[in-house]
């Protein structure tokens, strides 16, 4: 708040210092006949017309100060629409990947059963999706909420932007033309309430330089974030991280889940399927490849066998192995996967190759990676912009008060020159 303090101070000093002029120029008015004189010698030519070419130029610059000041608002609303629009995207697609690995819970719950599995589908992995959908709800939430509410006084401090730089320009040109009329009553009057809008227009100026230092204060911040992650700080409020218990559980339970699958499909394989002593359902011809388990016991990754096959490749590959079954699923042709069983074993492919594509995307939650990067996308095309159109705002905005501010002094003289030349 400091950095508005030379607005806030010039905006008293104007509204004092000009008050006491104004209160001086009314008791010369109510003294001394209206303060204007019929004496030749009272009339100077060049102040009359030095006045004239002040107040044009001041006009001028009020003009040229409420092009730059609406153009700079209609600029900074987009950067920053786009820069919120950038940071809700970022949240849906967070939650949005939440709650699909949710459904690969569901998925895997379905998946398995009937068939007797060593894995615990019961109360952990409901845990853990009420955990994960609530952060989901909660991130796309917040980031809602907070888009919603930026938008809010955005929109309230463009009006007033716009409001200002409409009066503003009204103020000059009716000072103008009461001046050149030599109307004093008129143009004291514009002088009054100039003198107030000039004020809230100073006002105004401080609490956008305000904005963007806190804008450029920001953007700074994240590049420290970037360089430093910290947790629970100011940042939260733009896009929070999810919890760190909750991603690493999420994290440990999918891995569970795909090597845990993958293992138990693999020993059906080996132990069903590749069996001829076994042969059910008249199973016959080359052995079924088994299914690459890019986890060991104690999750961590490992390399693929020769011979294995991936997720990428596997449903493809094995439906070469498949065989037509009779309606009693017995295999009339070659072949030792039936119909029934490479669903099964496609679906268990499925599941897994899910919850193995998000596992990059845990790892991302676990140390805020996500905000890290998404932080950096703002930092580098979206902060410039923002600054840019901050520092134009604000200065429009000064030069619009300082324009109007030198008008109001010059309405006074000129008015008065403009009066006694055209009286004497």
């Amino acid at each position: 708040m400091s950095t508005a303090v030379p607005f806030l101070s010039v905006a008293v000093a104007w509204f004092v210092i000009f008050g006491i002029f104004l209160l001086i120029i009314l008791a010369c008015c109510c003294c001394c006949n209206g303060g204007e004189s019929n004496d030749d010698d009272d009339y100077s030519k060049a102040l009359h017309h030095l006045s004239l070419t002040l107040l044009i130029l001041c006009t001028i610059a009020a003009i040229g100060g409420c092009a730059v000041l609406y153009s700079g608002q209609g600029k900074f609303r987009e950067s920053t629409s786009n820069t919120l629009d950038y940071v809700v995207n970022q949240a849906q697609i967070i939650a949005e990947n939440l709650r699909n690995v949710t459904s690969y819970f569901d998925s895997a719950k379905q998946l398995v059963n009937g068939i007797p599995l060593p894995l615990d589908l019961g109360s952990n992995i409901d845990d853990v999706k009420v955990k994960v959908t609530t952060a989901a709800d909660s991130l796309s939430k917040k980031a809602k909420e907070n888009s919603r509410m930026i938008h809010k006084v955005i929109d309230g401090v463009r009006l007033a932007l716009v409001t200002v730089a409409a009066v503003m320009i009204f103020v000059a040109f009716l000072g103008l033309l009461f001046s050149l009329l030599a109307l004093p009553g008129p143009v004291y009057s514009l002088v009054v309430i100039g003198w107030i809008l000039v004020t809230g227009t100073l006002l105004l100026c401080a609490a956008f330089l305000f904005v963007h230092n806190v804008t450029a204060d920001t953007c700074v911040a994240m590049d420290e974030w970037v360089v430093n992650p910290t947790a629970h700080t100011a940042l939260d409020d733009i896009l929070p991280c999810v919890e760190n218990a909750t991603a690493v559980e999420t994290l440990l339970r999918s891995k569970t889940l795909t090597y845990t699958i993958v293992d138990a499909f693999d020993q059906i394989i080996s132990n069903f399927t590749n069996v001829n002593a076994a042969a059910n359902f008249n199973q016959s011809g080359p052995l079924v490849p088994l299914l690459c388990n890019p986890y060991i016991a104690n999750f961590t990754s490992r390399q693929c066998e020769p011979g294995e096959v991936t997720f990428k490749n596997a449903i493809e590959v094995w439906k070469n192995y498949t065989c037509q079954v009779s309606s009693s699923e017995q295999c009339m042709s070659e072949g030792r996967l039936t119909p029934k069983i490479y669903n099964k074993l496609a679906a268990a492919v499925n599941v897994t190759n899910g919850l193995f594509h998000y596992g990059p995307f845990f790892v991302d939650l676990v140390d805020c990676t996500f905000a890290r990067k998404a932080f950096s996308e703002i930092s580098s095309n979206y902060c410039p912009s923002l600054r840019r159109y901050t520092e134009r705002v604000y200065l429009g905005t000064v030069v619009v008060s300082a324009a109007v501010m030198l008008s109001l002094i010059f309405f006074i003289v000129f008015v008065r020159e403009q009066w006694r030349r055209l009286h004497n």
